[in-house]
């Protein structure tokens, strides 16, 4: 038996950002490593620029992944205003970078998002992890910074509400939540219409994602993925490719 720290993640808007190519800003349907190694460090006050912080997260836990409803994709147009860069010196604002009107520029970005989205996470942590899962679920009750989904733009909806227990499988952790209201009138297994007026068919595919090093998933693959979100310098901006696998269910859940 293996303890998990089991979480919910629901907004009504969410970004999982994949590799960006110029103006273009695509967003995975389900939340990538980087972004929860980010909110776990959000969460518990590890500044962007402590980078043995960051780097020991990164270390320190795995993800199992239950997307419970994908939600709708949704497109955004941005123009967006960016200072030629200094070589001598950083700017330290936003209100420093657009302050000489004369050497701004404008940059073109189209972005996606995922509209109701809805996903259990199960975070299991390394025997060299820097905190214990009973203090992730502290942090993420009290976080020190502000947690969104990916992009600030993006705020949760719902508490994440982390409980803490003992399973057998991966699988057994992520489908523990099931079963229980996210809002009070509101049960996935009742004939109800989820908030926002989108319908959480019973008869839908759930998806199953997990790091290629977790053990006692109790799912057999269905497919592998290779995703860029595995960080290798968050002062650089950098991350490497990662194996993930997926486990497509069909029937009832």
């Amino acid at each position: 038996m293996r303890e998990y720290l089991v979480f919910r993640l629901y907004g009504p808007m969410a970004s999982w950002g994949e590799l960006a190519v110029g103006e273009q800003r695509a967003s995975a349907d389900h939340p990538s490593r980087s972004a929860l190694l980010g909110l776990l460090g959000a969460a518990l006050g590890v500044r962007r620029d402590d980078e043995a912080g960051q780097q020991a997260l990164s270390r320190g836990y795995r993800f199992g992944v239950k997307l419970v409803a994908t939600g709708m994709p949704l497109r955004d147009y941005h123009t967006v205003q960016w200072p030629d860069i200094p070589k001598k010196f950083a700017y330290r604002s936003r209100r420093q970078e657009v302050r000489d009107k004369e050497k701004l520029n404008t940059i073109l970005s189209s972005r996606e998002y995922r509209s109701d989205s809805l996903s259990a996470v199960a975070v299991e942590a390394s025997p060299d992890a820097p905190y214990g899962l009973s203090m992730l679920a502290d942090a993420l009750r009290a976080p020190v910074f502000l947690p969104y989904l990916g992009r600030k733009s993006c705020p949760l909806a719902l508490p994440l509400d982390p409980k803490l227990g003992g399973f057998d499988t991966l699988k057994q952790a992520l489908d523990s939540r099931d079963d229980e209201p996210l809002v009070p009138g509101f049960n996935l297994n009742d004939d109800e219409t989820w908030p926002g007026d989108i319908d959480l068919d019973k008869d839908r595919q759930a998806r199953y994602f997990w790091d290629e090093a977790m053990a006692d998933v109790g799912m057999d693959a269905t497919l592998q993925l290779m995703r860029h979100d595995q960080p290798l310098s968050r002062r650089r901006w950098q991350f490497e490719p990662r194996r993930e696998w997926v486990y497509l269910a069909g029937g009832k859940q």
